[in-house]
């Protein structure tokens, strides 16, 4: 327990930085499909596409995974404190799942740049903000 709580601030950097990717790639991809017709524009977002997801999504996802692993492992009452740490642990697996989603959009709009449309993208552009409100709201307020 001597370094739990540097595990805790490595969590929440990675976590963050994890959130800015989710945050920020699905406005590229909506960039990409408003200029689908415009392959110089085209090229260069999906440099950026690429790089964010790969360079900084991927690691602070797993940094996010692994250092919140570690802390259940050191803290195992944290379960037994209520429901809290389940249903955070249940949204996770959707962050996860949209995580996995946008690497797929991403590798579909090289192909297509006109997949899905501008307004789609915008509401999938939203997803991440309700899922980490909800993970905020059980680690702080602890509602169950």
């Amino acid at each position: 327990m001597e370094y739990y709580t540097w595990i805790l601030a490595f969590h929440v950097m990675s976590f963050v930085s994890w959130m800015a990717m989710l945050f920020y790639l699905p406005r590229l991809f909506i960039y990409h499909r408003e200029n689908a017709d415009t392959k110089a524009f085209t090229d260069i977002v999906e440099v950026q596409e690429y790089k964010l997801f790969k360079y900084i999504g991927v690691p602070a996802m797993w940094a996010t995974i692994i250092t919140g692993a570690v802390m259940l492992y050191l803290n195992t009452a944290i379960f037994s404190s209520g429901g809290w740490m389940y249903a955070k642990l249940f949204v996770l697996a959707f962050l996860i799942a949209y995580h996995v989603s946008l690497g797929n959009i991403r590798k579909i709009l090289i192909d297509n740049p006109h997949y899905k449309s501008s307004k789609w993208l915008r509401f999938y552009n939203e997803v991440p903000t309700l899922l980490m409100i909800f993970i905020v709201i059980m680690v702080v307020v602890k509602p169950f």
